[in-house]
């Protein structure tokens, strides 16, 4: 912050009469600005009365004097005085008498010499240059010199007469000219009932409908790169990644009911097709609809197996839907192909797991006892399991291969004949089901290694349990996107077989 000249000491304060010592800047009794305005002269101030100056006492000359107020309303000795506002003349006519900086010798609030000598008449010397006012054109004073350079915003502005506008005749703005919002000020809502979307970059400009920011042009993060929720017992966590331009997975979790009132918990993955139109659309209309479906058909007293397969051949019908584009559309881009995505679900019962899936999205079962095994509850559609199952490759060399993750089944207008995949277990312990997309399991492909980076109280924690392994893929490269549900699955009662 610049410094302010210093000015001739005063002997006593202009407000409040206490005596002064050289280079005070404020009043130590009532804080008085001292540089706003100069000095208090002996006797009383000079008052221009028709545009003529009164003759001043030698003993007076050179004093510096304050503005001040006409006789008829002075100020209140308590409280300082505001600083006097320096109307322009408006026209010819012969403005109302007022004191005006010329008037008297002295110094500007900005430490800046007054110009001109005191002067009759309002109109300028011939030798003085002008410059035509932004109003009225009229000439005028030329302005004193520039002060330092402001921060942006100022808080020395003079008070403004009533009816006299932000930017007077003389040219001088009452503001200096902001480039970016002042973020001190709260942004004016949009409409009733309804809150602007404030930029995350500068914190200060409005979001435009196209999501970047109408001040700074930043783009706004998208809601679908990062998700979290948690419904009862189980959680779900999705995210764009490190190398992905948008995140093209989704998911749908919820609790319900059976007609016997025992609960039950549903948890669907979806990833798009990154090589499809559209993937990101296809993943999320398949798991609302599957999501949808399973939670209104088991209710009904609809076996979990069955309403698994039906709710995978609802989210197939929504992700055909999406291909239904006009004729027109196709036209202009003929290479376009349908929206695809792959899906995998789980539904846990009191005693019952049931999971289903196409594509290769997986599910993986971690008992909360670390010395039982875990496994590995589906089967890929893809090159390398069809590889293994023939028996054509070992699995470490099948996915080895750069053709390992083509998949061979998958939801969508353009896909093969569908066949939903769906298998039914019943533990004999309490686990943590792990509802995954190729994201996650590129880094913990094989259900040991699954277990080892499951966190052990992710049966009680699962939020936070699915922030670990999303986190762990980050750490990995996340090269994908990176979606998992964590199910918990109770302990069954006592006596209860297993298949």
């Amino acid at each position: 912050m610049s410094q302010m000249p210093q000015q001739a000491a005063l002997p006593k304060c202009p407000s409040c009469e206490e005596p002064l010592e050289s280079g005070d800047r404020f009043c130590g009794a009532c804080g008085y600005d001292l540089s706003a305005v100069p000095a208090r002269p002996r006797d009383e101030p000079t008052i221009a009365m028709n545009g003529t100056v009164p003759a001043q006492a030698p003993a007076d000359h050179g004093v510096p004097r304050p503005p001040a107020a006409p006789p008829a309303a002075p100020a209140p000795p308590a409280a300082p005085p505001a600083a006097a506002a320096w109307p322009a003349p408006d026209g010819p006519a012969d403005p109302e008498p007022a004191h005006r900086p010329a008037d008297v010798p002295g110094t500007n609030s900005d430490g800046s010499p007054l110009s001109g000598a005191p002067a009759a008449l309002p109109v300028p010397a011939q030798d003085t240059p002008v410059r035509p006012s932004p109003a009225e054109g009229a000439p005028v004073p030329p302005p004193p010199p520039p002060a330092a350079p402001s921060s942006g915003v100022r808080f020395d502005r003079r008070a403004q007469p009533d009816g006299q506008a932000a930017d007077g005749p003389a040219g001088q703005p009452d503001e200096y000219p902001l480039q970016a919002p002042d973020p001190r000020v709260a942004a004016e809502p949009t409409g009733a009932g309804s809150a602007a979307a404030v930029c995350v970059a500068c914190r200060a400009g409005r979001v435009d409908d196209d999501g970047y920011c109408e001040n700074c042009g930043h783009a706004q993060p998208r809601e679908r790169d990062h998700m979290e929720q948690e419904c009862g017992p189980l959680a779900a966590v999705s995210d764009r990644g490190l190398r992905h331009h948008r995140n093209e997975d989704a998911f749908g979790v919820g609790t319900t009911a059976l007609p016997d009132g025992s609960p039950v918990s549903v948890a669907i993955v979806c990833d798009g097709v990154s090589s499809a139109t559209r993937p990101d659309e296809a993943s999320l209309a398949a798991s609302r609809a599957a999501n949808e479906s399973l939670l209104a058909a088991l209710p009904r007293g609809t076996h979990p197996q069955q309403a698994m397969h039906d709710a995978i051949v609802a989210a197939a019908e929504a992700v055909d839907a999406l291909a239904g584009e006009p004729a027109a559309a196709r036209e202009r881009d003929p290479h376009e192909n349908a929206p695809a995505c792959t899906i995998v679900g789980a539904v846990v019962t009191a005693g019952l797991l049931v999971v289903g899936w196409v594509g290769d999205s997986r599910a993986y079962w971690v008992p909360v006892d670390r010395s039982a095994p875990a496994a590995r509850l589906t089967e890929d559609d893809s090159w390398a399991a069809q590889m293994v199952a023939a028996g054509l490759m070992g699995e470490a060399e099948a996915y080895a291969d750069q053709r390992a993750h083509a998949i061979t089944g998958w939801l969508g207008a353009d896909a093969y004949e569908l066949e939903p995949h769906t298998a039914s277990f019943k533990p004999d312990r309490p686990g943590v089901v792990v509802v995954c997309t190729d994201g996650l399991w590129n880094y913990a492909e094989s259900a040991d290694e699954m277990a080892g980076v499951v966190p052990e109280d992710a049966a009680v924690r699962p939020l936070h349990g699915a922030r670990v392994l999303v986190g762990h893929a980050l750490d990995g490269g996340g090269h994908d996107n990176v979606t998992v549900a964590l199910v918990p699955f109770p302990a069954v009662p006592q006596g209860a077989g297993s298949a």
